[in-house]
């Protein structure tokens, strides 16, 4: 049984209103706006049951657990660690960020650019890495609160480094992509953990905010490249029924063209300038259905992004599969990358040719001067391997990203189509369920 994790970011500090940093300095208090989004996220928990709650000592992290623990529907005994620390940055705290940018150029840009190999310099001579050693405080944390907790659901509030690590170290990310993830004040993670710490680990969602009133995260200033707002098509009966579908052109069933009228009106107060899909049917019906509330956006179409070819898979279900390919099915699910689909493709070729789409549309719309947000509406095996992608990660973490139907992720380019891209947000899908846990099909692809 899988073990769920639930990781919130600490409410808006008085240090983070005044763009100060933080680090583990220990004066910084929650702001009005901290405390009553602490509220929030309280509410919100309050329907899931929760077996245990751990939280970083620091008091704007203690204060902010405190708060959530009054909220839910039975309180827990909250256990503080140092394990859950903010990233150590001595020489920083206490400094609005712009000084220590101007101050520390070379250093603050070698953090921002490189932050795995970035280092200080203590006092004495020794020399402190903090990415890498935050990370690997992660990795402890884990190795030590996950084998406790076998099959249960632990609630974390901790802080934005910390949190970051926490879901690098689980899904196998590496250090250097330290700054490809966001973490929003109050926001909500959720990861499932298969078995103990090492052993596969699924991303179900990052960065939720929309519980604040904040549908998706706000563009960042300054910012020159593309928002990109990658869908999932609707769910399809083949979905519902966990008949492997591939590139057989099934049309959305009706729960799918409502879950694609909700991603509408999730989107609709949001400027979309452009839209790429699939050129399949249940994609591109998607795309049109959001496309409603955006009637002057010209729909492209992109055979690229098709789903992966299953081949003699398609149209079978899981116990046909195995009854005719012995074994190939558990080779699937647990080494993905090494499957090659009978008379279909593997993974190696999906990957290839999603992430050349993707470069693609991020060229074609990199606008520095004015930029643009898109929808790009595909499948779950592409949108898999694109999140792996810029995450840094490789074909083998296929099943540690979530993809569910009608589900938002937010990518953006704040340097620009040749800067590294910055995973605002994976798999929303709050506005299909109005809760904070993904409940859709967990049917083929």
């Amino acid at each position: 049984m899988a073990t769920r994790v639930i990781i919130v970011r600490h409410g808006q500090s008085n240090y983070n209103a005044k763009k100060i940093i933080q680090g583990r300095c220990d004066e910084s208090v929650l702001t009005e706006k901290g405390i009553a989004d602490a509220k929030v996220v309280g509410n919100t928990l309050s329907n899931v049951k929760i077996d245990a709650f751990y939280c970083s000592p620091l008091q704007r992290a203690k204060q902010t657990a405190e708060i959530i623990n009054s909220h839910l529907s039975s309180s827990l005994s909250l256990q503080p660690t140092n394990k859950l620390m903010e990233v150590d940055l001595p020489l920083w705290e206490k400094k609005q960020k712009q000084e220590v940018a101007e101050q520390y150029a070379q250093d603050y840009r070698q953090w921002k650019e490189n932050p795995h190999q970035f280092k200080m310099v203590l006092p004495g001579g020794r020399e402190h890495y903090p990415v890498l050693s935050l990370y690997e405080q992660a990795q402890q944390f884990w190795q030590e609160i996950i084998p406790q907790h076998q099959g249960q659901t632990v609630l974390i509030t901790a802080h934005n480094g910390i949190n970051r690590c926490l879901i690098m170290s689980a899904i196998g990310i590496p250090p250097e992509r330290y700054h490809s993830i966001q973490q929003s004040n109050c926001n909500i993670n959720i990861l499932n953990f298969t078995g103990g710490y090492g052993e596969s680990v699924q991303l179900e969602s990052l960065n939720q905010t929309s519980h604040l009133g904040i549908p998706i995260p706000s563009i960042r200033n300054p910012h020159q490249g593309p928002r990109l707002l990658l869908v999932r098509h609707g769910e399809t009966q083949w979905n519902r029924e966990s008949r492997f579908q591939g590139i057989k052109d099934i049309p959305l069933n009706e729960n799918g063209k409502a879950q694609g009228r909700k991603a509408a009106e999730f989107l609709k107060n949001v400027e979309i300038n452009f839209a790429v899909t699939s050129s399949m049917l249940r994609p591109k019906e998607t795309a049109e259905l959001i496309l409603e509330h955006h009637p002057d956006v010209t729909l492209e179409s992109n055979p690229q992004l098709q789903e992966i070819c299953h081949g003699l898979w398609e149209g079978k279900l899981e116990a046909e599969i195995e009854s005719e390919f012995p074994g190939l099915l558990t080779q699937w699910k647990e080494a993905p990358e090494t499957v090659q689909m009978p008379e279909g493709e593997n993974l190696q070729q999906v990957w290839d040719r999603a992430i050349a789409a993707w470069h693609k549309i991020v060229k074609a719309y990199n606008h520095p001067n004015s930029p643009q947000t898109g929808i790009v509406v595909a499948h779950d095996a592409i949108n898999k391997v694109i999140i792996c992608y810029l995450l840094g990660l490789k074909p083998d973490n296929f099943w540690n990203i979530k993809q569910g139907n009608g589900a938002v992720s937010v990518i953006d380019y704040p340097q620009g189509a040749k800067g590294k891209p910055v995973l605002q947000a994976i798999n929303i899908t709050t506005h299909l369920s109005g809760g904070i846990l993904d409940r859709t099909a967990a049917g083929a692809l």
